[in-house]
Protein backbone atom coordinates (compact mmCIF):
# COMPACT_ATOMS: atom_id res chain seq x y z
CA UNK A 1 0.00 0.00 0.00
CA UNK A 2 1.27 3.51 -0.69
CA UNK A 3 -0.01 6.72 -0.28
CA UNK A 4 -0.49 9.03 -3.56
CA UNK A 5 -2.17 11.62 -5.18
CA UNK A 6 -5.08 11.62 -7.73
CA UNK A 7 -3.43 13.06 -10.99
CA UNK A 8 -5.31 12.22 -13.46
CA UNK A 9 -7.84 9.75 -15.37
CA UNK A 10 -7.90 7.51 -17.60
CA UNK A 11 -10.90 6.41 -20.45
CA UNK A 12 -10.85 3.45 -22.17
CA UNK A 13 -13.30 2.66 -25.16
CA UNK A 14 -12.82 -1.27 -25.43
CA UNK A 15 -11.52 -3.37 -22.01
CA UNK A 16 -12.12 -6.45 -20.50
CA UNK A 17 -15.51 -7.35 -18.87
CA UNK A 18 -13.75 -6.88 -15.16
CA UNK A 19 -13.10 -3.16 -15.63
CA UNK A 20 -16.64 -2.52 -16.90
CA UNK A 21 -18.16 0.29 -14.86
CA UNK A 22 -14.66 1.14 -12.77
CA UNK A 23 -12.99 4.39 -13.24
CA UNK A 24 -9.48 4.48 -13.48
CA UNK A 25 -7.16 6.80 -12.19
CA UNK A 26 -3.83 7.77 -11.93
CA UNK A 27 -2.48 7.84 -8.63
CA UNK A 28 1.43 9.15 -8.59
CA UNK A 29 2.77 8.31 -4.62
CA UNK A 30 3.46 10.90 -2.29
CA UNK A 31 6.67 9.62 -1.54
CA UNK A 32 9.22 11.53 -3.41
CA UNK A 33 12.20 9.13 -2.23
CA UNK A 34 12.58 7.01 -5.36
CA UNK A 35 15.13 4.36 -3.29
CA UNK A 36 11.71 2.68 -1.45
CA UNK A 37 9.29 3.17 -5.32
CA UNK A 38 12.42 1.25 -6.96
CA UNK A 39 10.83 -1.53 -7.81
CA UNK A 40 7.10 0.26 -8.42
CA UNK A 41 6.14 1.87 -11.81
CA UNK A 42 4.74 5.40 -11.28
CA UNK A 43 2.95 6.50 -11.89
CA UNK A 44 0.00 3.83 -10.94
CA UNK A 45 -3.43 3.37 -12.98
CA UNK A 46 -5.75 2.35 -9.80
CA UNK A 47 -9.47 1.37 -10.16
CA UNK A 48 -11.54 3.57 -7.84
CA UNK A 49 -14.48 2.06 -6.44
CA UNK A 50 -14.37 5.00 -4.08
CA UNK A 51 -14.93 8.14 -5.98
CA UNK A 52 -11.90 9.74 -5.48
CA UNK A 53 -11.01 13.34 -7.40
CA UNK A 54 -8.38 14.32 -9.36
CA UNK A 55 -6.19 16.40 -6.67
CA UNK A 56 -6.67 14.03 -3.55
CA UNK A 57 -4.71 12.24 -1.35
CA UNK A 58 -5.71 8.22 -1.76
CA UNK A 59 -4.56 5.18 -0.35
CA UNK A 60 -3.69 2.55 -3.28
CA UNK A 61 -3.37 -1.04 -2.70
CA UNK A 62 -1.96 -3.57 -4.64
CA UNK A 63 -2.51 -7.31 -5.45
CA UNK A 64 -5.83 -9.60 -3.95
CA UNK A 65 -6.18 -6.75 -1.26
CA UNK A 66 -6.75 -4.46 -4.31
CA UNK A 67 -9.43 -6.87 -6.02
CA UNK A 68 -11.07 -7.69 -3.22
CA UNK A 69 -12.07 -4.02 -2.06
CA UNK A 70 -13.68 -3.69 -5.23
CA UNK A 71 -16.28 -6.51 -4.10
CA UNK A 72 -16.58 -10.20 -4.82
CA UNK A 73 -14.17 -13.27 -4.29
CA UNK A 74 -10.96 -10.71 -5.63
CA UNK A 75 -10.81 -12.29 -8.92
CA UNK A 76 -10.78 -9.33 -11.43
CA UNK A 77 -8.13 -8.88 -13.91
CA UNK A 78 -6.67 -4.87 -12.17
CA UNK A 79 -3.44 -5.07 -10.08
CA UNK A 80 -4.23 -1.86 -8.02
CA UNK A 81 -7.42 -0.23 -6.80
CA UNK A 82 -7.87 3.09 -4.12
CA UNK A 83 -9.24 1.48 -1.02
CA UNK A 84 -9.07 5.07 1.01
CA UNK A 85 -9.97 8.95 0.83
CA UNK A 86 -7.37 10.25 3.27
CA UNK A 87 -8.65 13.24 4.89
CA UNK A 88 -5.17 14.00 6.97
CA UNK A 89 -1.79 12.36 8.12
CA UNK A 90 1.00 13.25 10.30
CA UNK A 91 4.38 11.46 8.97
CA UNK A 92 7.51 12.52 11.00
CA UNK A 93 10.31 13.64 8.35
CA UNK A 94 8.04 13.89 5.27
CA UNK A 95 8.80 16.43 2.78
CA UNK A 96 6.86 19.66 2.08
CA UNK A 97 5.70 18.17 -1.03
CA UNK A 98 3.46 15.57 0.77
CA UNK A 99 1.42 18.67 2.04
CA UNK A 100 1.09 20.63 -1.02
CA UNK A 101 -2.27 20.60 -2.42
CA UNK A 102 -2.22 21.18 -6.04
CA UNK A 103 -4.23 23.83 -8.13
CA UNK A 104 -8.00 23.59 -7.98
CA UNK A 105 -7.75 20.37 -5.49
CA UNK A 106 -10.95 19.47 -3.58
CA UNK A 107 -9.03 18.99 -0.19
Amino acid sequence: MFLGRVIGEVWATRKVADLEGKRLLVVEPLDDRRERAADMVTPVVAADPLGAGVGERVVVAFGKAARVACGGDGDYAFEAAIVGIVDDFDVRGASASWREEPAGSKG
